[in-house]
């Protein structure tokens, strides 16, 4: 990086610039983003934006910019993942396969939130992100029986000896250790606090 770019980016406050972060979008395929005409249609017609803090612009411009800050930015997190925002961009620009990458990109760094972690964890231990095969889970059971489906449907709670394979296929690409890396992570805050 010249001197000159340098001192621009310590004058005007740029922290943590990290060009590793926009490598990674061009190593992920998603180099289109750099043909963005910053319309803000993605922004504009963002229903999750309508009532949060959701600025999908804002933080793929940061990404961009290579600001590490975007991975704690709780407004990360409140994409629905309903693409309007891709259906509705004039150059086809995947933003929400972007948010997904700098989603991905910030858990490996160890930034998620509880909820998402917490439901992660139980994905794993259950197979499932939602079960209803609990006792409290009756009415659900059956509402599905009265419409003709089976009171559980064919997954690991239909097939409990299958959620050892969904475990090992967990392990095998790697999600059983991001997990246990955030938590070993999350001890030592604790210690530290």
């Amino acid at each position: 990086m010249s001197e000159l770019k340098e001192n621009y980016l310590k004058k005007n406050n740029h922290i943590n610039i990290n060009s590793e972060i926009t490598n990674k979008f061009v190593d992920a395929g998603l180099k289109i983003i750099r043909s963005c005409i910053s319309c803000g249609t993605c922004s504009g017609s963002c229903p999750s934006g309508r009532r949060t803090a959701l600025r999908t612009r804002s933080l793929i411009r940061r990404a961009l910019l290579g600001d590490k800050t975007v991975f704690s930015d709780i407004s990360l997190w409140f994409c629905s993942t309903c693409y309007t925002c891709y259906e509705r961009c004039p150059r086809n620009i995947p933003v929400t396969d972007i948010i997904i990458k700098l989603r991905n990109l910030a858990v490996e760094q160890g930034e998620i939130l509880n909820v998402h972690f917490e439901l992660s964890k139980f994905f794993y231990e259950t197979g499932h992100g939602v079960p209803i095969n609990g006792p409290e889970h009756k009415k659900w059971r059956e509402l599905r029986e009265s419409v003709g489906l089976a009171g559980l449907p064919p997954t690991v709670h239909t097939f409990p000896k299958d959620l050892k394979e969904i475990q090992e296929l967990m392990v095998l690409g790697g999600f059983k250790e991001l997990l246990n890396k955030i938590e070993r992570e999350r001890e030592k805050e604790i210690i530290f606090i």
